[in-house]
């Protein structure tokens, strides 16, 4: 009898929107010249992808002659979930009931804030609220209550919905307390046939993205169930008897069972299957080194960084799925609209490439096959590179025409190539995807050109040879361990993972390793750690239960609806938009009235004036749509319109913007002037104005100003003129020191505390900022009023009107397509070149975060960029203060200097606090702060003068210059004179 095959081979399936790819490939014999890859087929894509995938698989199986049982497992990557998701079919998606655990937070900023309305109407359920949560030290605000749990379940059970999500405050570090789990148990009592989704199951710390990714993947679950049990069934037919694998984003395997539960981290496995081919066919895996892969598909082109781990270099934290942000784990990618179907024009003797395309009707409009367009095909066949069609109808396209469009391809190539790098040093290009025979032989910024044999079926390959993956995002205390230690424990628990999900333990490696100090918390570290190892074959996997029938109420699933979905409102056109400045009727002064598009460009413009801190006011930014859309009013008027005699509140928020993450936009501060009015024995106040412009803070006086609250307008200043890490950082504590006590913080969830005395202002944030750590890390405060003197010698005037101006500069930008010159019209909005410069403009090729008594600090490089990436620059550009060599910013949340180094060594100091140095992502325009500084974003880095208030007096540069940082070597020189900005009010009153 012969011997039973042992089980080496594995299969790999990509399911496209055009082709489905299926290999058969015995990683065993990688070193031979076929790669191990025993059988291909590509077939276009059918209606029934399980049959596709069948018949493909079959395929496979027939062309090498292997017997099922030497098949140790299938693979599967799909765009099959993600679709159903991105064109809104109601067939496919489930309306969603989500239960939030909080006792007092998490009201204001509501589930599906920001989901395109179509989606919304299709899987909007229910919203529920129980006690519960943790704060970030991951101690418990509030115990769960089984009772409310079973109320909420009573009320998703009238509804008669199935697919439930519970979120909880800070659940990715819940490892005592079990809250979300103890809250799915009693759900499934309650309703046991329930689908319910835990979400730290499906993604990691930012409450809104991780509850956004697990609706969707609620919504999701019935049809990925019944797709998972098709591939089984699709399996079964052909005696397959190995486990069934799909692929995740990150490039890792998922079993068949786990990926019916979490579909959602299969969404965007194609790109990751691609990378993680072309590694494995170039034999670019076993060099342990970085490396670019350009999928060159019939449109596009995608190109993306495979690390020394073997796994794509990950996007930022958060990335936009169907319109809806969330934050698992996806590829960095940059596209271009380079493809085999790219069409080739010729107009005043310049040719150009793309990136419209003839995508799959190549076989019918392409001049080879007999078609009337010029393709990059056509260029590639009559430059004797590829092979296909009738090279005869191509013989008559002019040299130079040819010559041309493949210089163009190879300009395009090259900026995309050095666009996706985090460092100048050239790397190994590797070439995947049927078009990858455009490419040239050689491109600069590329140390080698790798093109692998079955470079077409890349992605297959991906799918078949991926590893297994264990993730681990977690925040320690570092008071009692040391760094090393809470790394090393994240460390082992991922590794764990690993070997739970299949990996071979001694096979496990650490592929990526991320900490960063939480800011303002003291002794508190997140670790994000990724290991991956080899799968093991011997394991048998959890699978689905393949005869387990469907829902007993499962409809069959309907024709595909092409109704027309529910679209959002018309965009207001921004270029045209006027705020809206009347005469109020009680006090006889001008008001401005402020609308949702007044908070969208404040937004944007706050950020912006962060400085890279102050924290993201994207929550506040909802909360307040939310109340202007509930019929609230907000108004703001300027400095001069005050009374002598009026009382004046301010504060904002205090503490880590960590925090916000999780806890979202909350009412401390509102809770905070309550509890110091109650102090004072003051039943009101006049007006009310902003701590701090810069971040989220800028948008906090218009929520207690609002007609909800205080109903009180919101003067046009503040007491910064940007951000600052600290309460005392303040104009008002430079020119009338002692103004900050009494006042109060508040942590929203009950707790209160009121200071009454100081022997000086930094005493007071220090006291406070210890409270606010026990406090749950984030407070709302309300400083001493002040008066209307106060206000008009010591204020920063006209700042709100300067953060609506900047937003208003991006959101033109963008409507335009003029985002390259957005920080021209920025330097415009404050004053012109004499006020603002633009520093430099380059990528971050360097991110450095450190833990320091207790503080967050660090620094970005940001490099220079290449000619190629400068081509398409505008003649509107504002030539930069230095344009090569490195700029390095420190930040302690806020960017405090900006170092110049020249190409042969010399360093200057070009700008310093409290100057404002602001970092914006040249792609979108707007702000990144230091949670979103990331290698290799385009940025561009513009200095912008601070108001007088700071650099006239030597308290001013004592408590905001160069020196309250510590860095007393620095000696501040002004980057421009300063101009006050324009007030709105006055340039948009009423004639």
């Amino acid at each position: 009898m012969a011997a039973r095959p042992a089980k080496s081979v594995r299969i790999g399936v990509d399911v496209g929107g055009t082709n489905t790819d299926a290999v058969a490939i015995d990683p065993s014999q990688q070193h031979t010249p076929s790669r191990g890859v025993l059988a291909h087929h590509k077939s276009p894509t059918t209606a029934d992808v399980t049959a596709g995938i069948e018949t493909a698989v079959r395929t496979v199986l027939e062309k090498s002659e292997l017997p099922s049982a030497s098949i140790a497992s299938v693979t599967i990557g799909t765009t099959h979930f993600i679709n159903a998701v991105i064109e809104q079919d109601a067939r496919r998606l489930r309306r969603v009931a989500i239960i939030r655990l909080s006792k007092s937070f998490l009201r204001e900023v509501p589930p599906f804030s920001e989901f395109p309305p179509g989606l919304t109407s299709i899987i909007k359920g229910y919203v529920g609220y129980v006690d519960g949560g943790l704060h970030i030290d991951g101690s418990e605000e509030a115990p769960i209550k089984e009772e409310q749990v079973v109320e909420r379940c009573a009320e998703i059970k009238k509804l008669g919905l199935s697919a439930i999500v519970v979120v909880g405050a800070f659940s990715p570090i819940d490892e005592d307390f079990k809250q979300e789990e103890r809250v799915r148990d009693i759900v499934q009592r309650e309703i046991p046939h329930a689908d319910v989704i835990v979400s730290h199951e499906v993604a990691n710390i930012g409450l809104i993205e991780r509850e956004n990714a697990s609706i969707l993947n609620a919504s999701i679950l019935r049809y990925a169930k019944r797709t998972v049990k098709g591939f089984r069934r699709a399996m079964k037919a052909l005696k397959l008897s190995c486990p069934l694998f799909l692929t995740q984003n990150d490039g890792t395997l998922l079993d068949s069972a786990a990926a019916a539960k979490i579909p959602i981290r299969t969404f965007s496995s194609g790109p990751t299957n691609s990378m993680r081919g072309a590694a494995y066919l170039t034999g670019h895996e076993t060099e342990k080194s970085s490396a670019i892969v350009v999928d060159i598909g019939g449109t596009t082109s995608d190109v993306g960084v495979l690390l020394p781990s073997g796994l794509p270099r990950q996007a930022s934290a958060y990335v936009s799925v169907a319109g809806v942000r969330v934050n698992y784990s996806m590829p960095s990618l940059h596209s271009i609209g380079l493809g085999g179907g790219s069409i080739v024009r010729e107009s005043d003797g310049k040719v150009t490439v793309g990136p419209d395309s003839v995508g799959h009707y190549l076989t019918r409009d392409a001049l080879v096959f007999g078609g009337k367009v010029t393709t990059s095909s056509d260029i590639a066949v009559a430059a004797g590179k590829a092979e296909m069609g009738d090279s005869k109808a191509v013989a008559s396209l002019a040299p130079s025409l040819v010559e041309q469009a493949q210089q163009r391809i190879r300009s395009l190539l090259e900026g995309a190539v050095d666009i996706i790098k985090t460092s100048p040093e050239p790397l190994p290009v590797l070439l995947v995807g049927g078009g990858a025979i455009l490419a040239p032989e050689s491109l600069n910024g590329a140390s080698e050109l790798k093109l692998p044999p079955y470079h077409d079926v890349a992605n297959a390959v991906g799918a078949a040879i991926s590893k297994v993956g264990g993730i681990v995002d977690i925040i320690q205390g570092v008071a009692d361990q040391s760094v090393t230690q809470a790394v090393d424990r994240a460390k082992e628990m991922a590794i764990q993972r690993a070997v739970d999900a299949g990996a071979i333990r001694d096979s496990v490696i650490i592929a990526e390793v991320e900490t960063y100090p939480v800011s303002y918390v003291a002794n508190q570290l997140r670790t994000i750690v990724k290991a991956v190892g080899e799968l093991d074959i011997n394991m048998q996997p959890e699978q689905l239960d393949d005869e387990e029938a469907d829902d007993p109420d499962q409809e069959p699933e309907a024709a595909k609806d092409f109704a027309v979905k529910v679209v959002d409102e018309p965009p207001v056109d921004v270029m045209k938009y006027t705020p809206t400045i009347a005469r109020s009727k009680e006090t006889d002064i001008l008001e401005w009235d402020i609308t949702e598009t007044d908070i969208n460009f404040l937004a944007d413009g706050c950020y912006v004036l962060g400085c890279a801190g102050g924290g993201s006011p994207a929550a506040s930014r909802i909360q307040l749509r939310d109340m202007l859309r509930a019929g609230h009013k907000m108004k703001v008027i300027d400095a001069a319109s005050l009374t002598k005699d009026a009382v004046i509140y301010w504060g904002g928020h205090m503490g880590s913007p960590a925090t916000s993450n999780e806890r979202l936009q909350s009412l401390e501060t509102v809770h905070a002037f309550n509890a110091l009015m109650e102090y004072l024995h003051q039943d009101s106040f006049d007006a009310v104005m902003g701590l701090e412009i810069g971040g989220a803070n800028g948008l906090e006086p218009f929520l207690c100003g609002s007609s909800r609250f205080f109903d009180r307008p919101v003067i046009d200043g503040d007491w910064m003129g940007r951000a600052y890490p600290t309460y005392w950082q303040t104009t008002i504590a430079v020119h009338a020191p002692g103004e900050l006590v009494p006042c109060a913080i508040d942590s929203g969830d009950g707790k209160t505390i009121i200071m009454t005395k100081a022997s000086n202002d930094e005493i007071v944030d220090r006291a406070l900022r210890a409270s606010c750590s026990e406090m749950g890390s984030r407070v709302g405060k309300a400083a001493k009023p002040t008066t209307t003197q106060r206000v008009r010698d010591f204020g920063v005037l006209n700042t709100v009107s300067l953060a609506w101006r900047i937003g208003r500069c991006i959101a033109q930008a963008e409507a335009t397509n003029t985002l390259s010159t957005v920080a021209e019209a920025i330097v415009h909005e404050v004053g012109g070149e004499k006020s603002a410069k633009i520093l430099f403009r380059g990528k971050i090729v360097d991110v450095e975060r450190r833990l320091f008594k207790g503080h967050s600090y660090g620094s970005i490089t940001v490099a220079a960029l290449s000619t190629d990436e400068e081509e398409e620059a505008s003649s509107k550009r504002i030539p930069s203060v230095v344009t090569t060599g490195t700029i390095r910013i420190p930040f302690k949340n806020e960017n405090i200097y900006a170092e110049h180094t020249a190409e042969d060594g010399t360093k200057q100091i070009i700008a310093s606090v409290p100057d404002l140095i602001c970092v914006l992502d040249s792609a979108s325009g707007r702000s990144l702060g230091v949670p979103e500084f990331k290698y290799g974003y385009r940025v561009t880095v513009l200095g912008i003068t601070c108001s007088p208030r700071w650099s006239d007096t030597e308290a001013g540069l004592k408590i905001g210059g160069p020196g309250a940082f510590c860095y007393n070597d620095i000696t501040y020189k002004a980057l421009g004179e300063y101009v006050e900005p324009r007030s709105v009010i006055e340039e948009f009153a009423p004639k």
